[in-house]
């Protein structure tokens, strides 16, 4: 299974961005897709998760439909759409998926990483 996230980049505070990470290979189940985000210095935290059945939940500091996480299950897709973006939200945003492949066992995947920048 690999994860390849897309969509990041240079924005000014205020803007928007939306992130976007296919999941592809041999994929039996895709329990949840999500995004995680790591600014220099500090640790990987988890912004916005979603099941397979539309449950979500988000980083309080995104939520208020700031950020609004969903995905497209028949493209093994999840989509962040990022609004009112701020120079905290700078970091590097790392798709996940917890999904089971061709054994049947449900493991953790991690996508690459998409530089995020909010400049003012």
């Amino acid at each position: 299974v690999q994860l390849q996230a897309s969509g990041g980049g240079l924005v000014q505070t205020g803007g928007s961005l939306r992130l976007a990470c296919a999941a592809s290979g041999s994929i039996i189940s895709n329990f949840v897709m999500g995004w995680y985000r790591q600014a220099p210095g500090k640790q990987r935290d988890v912004v916005a998760t979603i099941t397979s059945t539309g449950r979500t939940k988000y980083l309080d500091s995104v939520k208020e439909g700031r950020f609004t996480i969903s995905r497209d299950n028949g493209k093994n897709t999840v989509y962040l759409q990022m609004n009112s973006l701020n120079a905290e939200d700078t970091a590097v945003y790392f798709c996940y998926a917890y999904v089971a492949g061709r054994d049947f066992v449900p493991r953790d995947y991690w996508g690459q990483g998409t530089q995020v920048t909010v400049s003012s």
